[in-house]
């Protein structure tokens, strides 16, 4: 009986990632993040460069991506947003806006003008975090419960897969053009998933009646923190991706101890989409497998590794090191967004998600604005093992945890 069963199992994982693929709606959704996801994944890494460049500052280059980062920080209210009107237009809406505000960099030619970067950067981050809300809410409409673990690796497999192409592409063209070429190139990608968005057939629900925003707004916090299966999965992504915002603070300082220029941080991220185009395939068979609390303190022991081995001042260690943080980091995203809709209502989807991201989320923000001042301080030997031990604690505390009820498919 046991072998029929493992048999059963193994043929049907692969059909479920090709009927994810078949789906129309979800191929779409897909289509969307590969599209915006080349532009993102290319600015990210040039914005850093760019900052660098201009001012010869590691500190100041790692504050684009906490520029990013810090609207998570907002994440209850601007996820209420999501809930309040209908979420296709929300996503073209946002993708416009985010058009229009990169083309404004080209006035940035001069450390004076660092201002308007740091500013685009942060509207930019608030936008992406009301997109995700609105985008998660539609999916768990559409996609059937069973696939979502299967969707969300695949969406990590698209966004993060593009830092193989999209950040070499991005170092060259700004070798070429400078940033505000590369501006232009994120531009045209959210024009192009506009066009995608707006191709979807989904029927929406009309949203609730606003009633006292900010009780709204509280619902989110207050349905994670009483959930409990969620509130442990929610707990050790916010700690992992604290010592993940420190870690990813000294990617120049990676850069400089290693002899390269800041460019080279574009090789550092394509070995880490490398890693996580892997485990965004093996995501949805190793959920059901495994269950999401073992799943996530499985990824985040691989990370403990990898940040630690990067402290080696070798390129091969370095690289094989980027490919396991790529692979370690997202198996918490996956599954804590995972069990966020399989657990929420419709109508509050896009509030608790933007919530459980504020709570993952913001200790990133914190960790790279930490990470930015210790990378200045701390030698390299001794900072990325003491991470590594801090990542390593927390996913021993998650494996721990009871096992999901049997009785219930596994998140």
């Amino acid at each position: 009986m046991t072998p029929r069963k493992t048999k059963t199992t193994r043929t049907r994982e692969p059909w479920a990632v090709s009927r994810v693929l078949r789906d129309r709606d979800a191929g779409l959704y897909l289509a969307g993040v590969v599209v915006s996801g080349f532009g993102t994944s290319a600015m990210w890494l040039v914005s850093g460069v760019w900052v660098k460049d201009l001012t010869g500052s590691d500190g100041l280059a790692a504050l684009c991506v906490l520029a990013l980062w810090a609207p998570t920080l907002a994440g209850p209210a601007l996820g209420t947003v999501a809930d309040r009107v209908r979420r296709r237009p929300l996503l073209i809406a946002t993708s416009l806006l985010t058009a229009g505000l990169l083309l404004t960099l080209f006035a940035v030619d001069s450390p004076d003008m660092l201002w308007l970067l740091f500013v685009v950067l942060s509207v930019y981050g608030a936008a992406g975090v009301v997109h995700d809300a609105a985008e998660a809410a539609l999916v768990a409409a559409t996609v059937e419960p069973r696939l979502l673990g299967d969707f969300n690796g695949l969406r990590i497999t698209a966004n993060e897969g593009m830092k193989l192409v999209a950040p070499p592409a991005g170092a060259a063209l700004y070798t070429a053009y400078g940033g505000p070429g590369v501006a232009l190139l994120d531009a045209a990608t959210f024009v192009l998933a506009t066009g995608v968005y707006a191709a979807l057939r989904v029927r929406e629900a009309p949203p609730r009646p606003a009633v006292n925003g900010w009780r709204q707004a509280a619902e989110g916090a207050r349905l994670l923190w009483g959930h409990s299966r969620l509130r442990p999965l929610v707990l050790a992504g916010g700690t992992t991706m604290l010592c993940a915002g420190v870690n990813g603070a000294t990617v120049y300082a990676v850069v400089d101890r290693l002899g390269h220029s800041p460019a080279y941080a574009g090789a550092l991220y394509a070995a880490q989409g490398a890693g996580s185009v892997t485990v965004g395939l093996l995501a949805g068979p190793a959920l059901r497998r495994l269950g999401g609390r073992r799943f996530a303190a499985a990824g985040i022991a691989l990370l403990a590794v990898a940040v630690a081995a990067r402290a080696v001042p070798c390129d091969a260690v370095a690289l094989v090191s980027g490919a396991a943080i790529g692979a370690g980091l997202p198996a918490v995203l996956i599954a804590t967004l995972t069990a966020v809709q399989h657990e929420t209502p419709g109508p509050l989807l896009g509030r608790v998600t933007a919530t459980a991201g504020s709570l993952v989320f913001a200790p990133n923000v914190l960790g790279l604005a930490a990470g930015a001042a210790l990378v200045e301080v701390t030698p390299l030997h001794l900072l990325l093992p003491a991470l590594g031990i801090g990542l390593l604690t927390t996913a021993a505390l998650v494996a721990r945890r009871p096992r999901e009820d049997p009785g219930r498919t596994p998140l």
